[in-house]
């Protein structure tokens, strides 16, 4: 590939819901462009950027792809992300990155929840959208009613650029709207026809919408049509790129990618309207120690940077980092700096990426994007840049994982290569983590839902060589008492030699704080000093478990107000051992009680979803504390639910949303379970407690 200027990339992010055709687009781009002899089908397998054995498996894509082409004196980086929710972190990689990006909207089916999330995604990121309506060769598309459904989520901006012709109820062609020229597919050409006289009406009625939206982008188009005056090529191709640049204009083309209709316009559409990485004129970033904010010129001349937007852990290749230079160049058999580990990392090998084929190349200019093997102190969101220019660009703001299961082997021996790949897992999956719960004893993976999390299982498996279950994790109870008592606690063994004697009285009482508070009240030294100790130490060892289902006790006071000692027999064991046994019966006479986890629980979704989240909240045995209502018609639900209610709430909440809702939750408090919960953990445990015996 030959090298460019920052003028002619093109970084674009193919982005919609699930099954719009953005593979099925990204492979005919890559067959027009003659890097393919024939076009990949997702069904068998065969496109390019789906080449991740589970993306095979599953026939949908899972992982942020890149590919990069050429076409027309112009350098294309196509990004093709997933539409699945659960893969929502890959998308947020790829549109970091990408200068514009054309949305899929199926012509049948229109707009859907994923479209939606794309198009937020998109202004977030302040980059430039085009909508790409596809499958119009499917029985009853209908681009009209998709167009309109577009126009009302996203604002009358939205322009159709071509109207699709039918002929005997097939997709035959298009009138590009803005030359007001009808072209027909006839085979593999494009061949020019006349406009069809039922579509002249249609057609005007764009144009006229059209050179409205374009006079809005500047004060000198608006005079013009004011004043009736007609608009040049210049300035329609001027009002266009004003009106893309701002998001005032969001253009509509269409096709079916599939039989690779209506995809070279799209192409020259991209190289003519949507910008070069250098149009921005600046990055932001902060130098790195300070935080100072500083602007980085996009410019192969500056000092270099570059941010680490994705890293695979290939267990084949290695591990795979991919990265945008935002300013200056990099060169193979460099020496970078990476200002988050504070570490320099020898680059050896620079290539570009098409799918999983890996295209040396000797450098890499601002704007442009590529990848690198054998980084070793280098993760995704890590700054290279120049030792002498240490800075940070802004790195991704990835979601928060929401749902977590516990992990186990199936085979006994396993535990070992769980761990090093979950690791590897953890490593190129912002989105995923591990953690070992000590208090329960399990390892806990989390993810963005269910379909994400069965993809980490099968990657352990396909991967790794382990096979593991999914289950639901052990809630961390905790038990208190309620009331004071007084209690004995006497250890007396004689066994020739030395005998064993410790004895206690203390009184129990439900404490200040959740630790325990403990303190004595001894007179006339009945329990020596020096004992003490061994009696706290005997009452914190023995908190670990309760009596009621051995969960850890806490909010605890206990005082040591008595006892007794033998000059020869006491011993700091024996005092210790007391303790405990004033402890089993202290507790189980102070009407002990199970504690439940409570989380503070915030949700935020569309008005019209409110009934149906307060109801299932409450089912949850949640108290709505509060709802406010937020920008775009979004209400927040903020309550405190039962932690063990919580486990699937993020499936459940995005099958009562459409995927529209989303919420944050972290541990509040402990408080009383009730009679009825309370009961059933407890039976459970004293059944585990026999199935251990």
């Amino acid at each position: 590939m030959k090298e460019y200027t920052v003028e002619r990339i093109r970084n674009i992010c193919l982005m919609a819901h699930g099954g719009a055709g953005k593979t099925t687009l990204t492979e005919a781009i890559l067959f027009n462009t003659g890097v393919l002899d024939r076009l990949g089908k997702v069904v068998d397998g065969t496109t390019t950027t789906d080449y991740d054995p589970e993306e095979i498996k599953r026939k949908f894509s899972i992982n942020t792809a890149i590919a990069s082409t050429e076409w027309k004196g112009y350098k294309l980086n196509i990004i093709d992300t997933p539409g699945y929710f659960d893969f929502v972190g890959e998308v947020k990689e790829g549109i970091r990155v990408a200068d514009g990006a054309v949305i899929l909207v199926p012509a049948k089916g229109g707009v859907e929840v994923g479209a939606e999330k794309s198009w937020a995604y998109a202004r977030e990121q302040e980059i430039p959208v085009m909508f790409y309506v596809s499958k119009m060769d499917e029985e009853h598309a209908n681009f009209n009613e998709a167009v309109e459904q577009m126009k009302s989520l996203f604002g009358r901006g939205v322009t159709p650029f071509q109207l699709p012709i039918f002929e005997n109820g097939k997709f035959a062609g298009f009138i590009d709207v803005i030359n007001r020229k009808a072209k027909k597919f006839d085979g593999n050409k494009m061949v020019d026809t006349d406009v069809p006289a039922d579509m002249t009406d249609q057609l005007d009625e764009i144009t006229e919408q059209f050179k409205e939206t374009i006079a809005e982008t500047d004060e000198e188009l608006m005079e013009k049509f004011f004043s009736g005056e007609d608009f040049s090529k210049e300035d329609i191709q001027k009002g266009i790129k004003l009106g893309i640049a701002d998001g005032s204009l969001v253009p509509v083309f269409c096709g079916a990618p599939i039989n690779n209709q209506g995809v070279e316009t799209l192409m020259d559409a991209i190289i003519e309207y949507m910008p070069a990485p250098n149009v921005k004129g600046t990055v932001k970033a902060k130098k790195a120690g300070s935080g100072e904010e500083i602007e980085l010129k996009i410019s192969p001349d500056e000092k270099f940077s570059a941010l680490v937007f994705k890293t695979i852990a290939d267990p084949f290749v290695g591990r795979i980092t991919f990265f945008k230079v935002f300013s200056g160049k990099l060169s193979s058999d460099s020496v970078v700096y990476n200002s988050g580990t504070e570490k320099t990392e020898k680059i050896s090998q620079i290539f570009m990426m098409r799918g999983k084929k890996q295209i040396n190349t000797d450098v890499l200019i601002a704007g442009d994007i590529g990848a690198v093997t054998k980084l070793s102190n280098t993760s995704t969101n890590d700054t290279l840049c120049d030792q002498s220019n240490p800075v940070v660009l802004q790195k991704i703001e990835f979601p928060v994982p929401v749902l977590t299961l516990a992990i186990e082997p199936k085979a006994k021996g396993d535990e070992e290569k769980i761990g090093s790949g979950l690791q590897r897992l953890q490593d190129e999956d912002p989105t995923f983590k591990v953690e070992l719960n000590t208090e329960t004893r399990q390892t806990l993976i989390s993810g963005i839902g269910e379909q994400h999390l069965d993809v980490i299982v099968s990657k352990l498996k396909s991967r790794y060589g382990v096979s593991v279950n999914l289950k639901d994790p052990r809630v961390p109870y905790r038990e208190t008492i309620k009331k004071k008592v007084k209690v004995e606690g006497k250890h007396k063994k004689q066994s020739g030699g030395h005998g064993q004697y410790g004895h206690v009285w203390i009184e129990f009482e439900p404490g200040p704080e959740e630790d325990l508070v403990f303190e004595e009240k001894i007179f006339g030294g009945a329990v020596p000093k020096q004992y003490f100790p061994a009696v706290e130490k005997g009452l914190r060892e023995s908190m670990q478990k309760g009596v009621l289902a051995g969960y850890p006790v806490v909010n605890l006071k206990a005082t040591l107000v008595d006892g007794s000692f033998h000059p020869v027999d006491s011993s700091e064991m024996a005092f210790k051992i007391a303790a405990s046994l004033a402890y089993k019966k202290g507790l189980a006479e102070a009407n002990p009680v199970l504690l439940e986890p409570i989380s503070h629980v915030e949700v935020f979704v569309p008005d019209a979803y409110m009934g149906d989240i307060i109801g299932d909240l409450n089912k949850r045995r949640g108290r709505i504390l509060g709802m406010n209502p937020m920008e775009g018609g979004i209400q927040q639900v903020i309550a405190e639910v039962p932690s063990a209610e919580m486990f699937k709430y993020a499936t459940d909440l995005r099958s009562m949303t459409q995927a529209r809702g989303y919420f944050t939750e972290r541990f509040e408090r402990y408080e009383e379970a009730p009679a009825s919960v309370a009961e059933k953990v407890i039976e459970e445990a004293k059944k585990e407690m026999q199935d251990e015996e």
